[in-house]
């Protein structure tokens, strides 16, 4: 009987490209030593192998892509290679896979077949932005991106400043970049004056800002230019 080879989970940087920073020696190592790939996007992939791994040939590498697109036959068929004896990596573009990004049913069927997954220690900006905000570490609830339609997304701030009130329990949440700034603005106007809202940017990058206010701290001294800046949201209350 052939051993099935393992589901490796391998966390990507998120931002800042000095490897050694972020990824530790032992992932570094693990990353070397596969050929079978599965990920979100093949060119950022590759950059990152080869990042990684300069020396290692990229024309052994073989990559399969799990975006929305993907079929959930698809991407079961993605395990394949495991099932032969061959291990795989699942490989986020930053990051850890599966935490606001694709790859939960994929790692859901691994456990079915009694492939054996294995989390690989890397960085998360949603985990590095609760952890330096200041708010409640011991209960939280991760909302990922909030409703694009305008009043849609006012009434899913207003029901989070809810739950933070009824459950005692920070609310983390992002958006895409580009639509940080209307986002911001909503909170500033949406959200009571004393709930609290950090605000983390650029999380590992050498203008990484992170900063923790009261909304009407915040209304009162603004100051902070999100733009197209990876952002990571939180609200709370003492």
């Amino acid at each position: 009987m052939i051993k099935k080879g393992d589901l490796y989970l391998i966390p990507n940087t998120i931002g800042r490209q000095e490897i050694n920073y972020s990824i530790p020696i032992e992932v570094i190592k693990i990353i070397k030593e596969l050929n079978y790939f599965i990920a979100e996007n093949e060119k950022v992939t590759r950059s990152f192998i080869k990042l990684i791994a300069p020396e290692k040939s990229q024309k052994n590498i073989v990559i399969n892509i799990l975006n929305k697109h993907t079929s959930i036959n698809e991407s079961n068929s993605f395990l394949d290679e495991c099932l032969k004896g061959k291990s795989i990596g699942l490989v986020s573009d930053a990051g850890c896979p599966a935490i606001a990004d694709p790859g939960s049913s994929l790692i859901a069927n691994a456990h079915l077949l009694k492939i054996k997954v294995r989390p690989l220690v890397g960085a998360s900006s949603i985990f590095l932005a609760l952890m330096s905000s200041g708010m409640n570490g011991q209960n939280f609830a991760f909302n990922g991106y909030l409703p694009i339609e305008k009043n849609e997304r006012r009434k899913e701030i207003k029901f989070l400043e809810k739950k933070v009130v009824a459950n005692s329990q920070s609310q983390i949440f992002m958006e895409t970049p580009y639509r940080n700034d209307s986002l911001f603005e909503d909170l500033l106007k949406i959200l009571s004056v004393s709930t609290r809202l950090c605000v983390a940017s650029d999380i590992t990058l050498e203008n990484e800002e992170i900063r923790t206010k009261t909304i009407k701290e915040w209304r009162n001294n603004k100051k902070m230019k999100l733009n197209k800046r990876p952002t990571i949201f939180i609200i709370d209350k003492y």
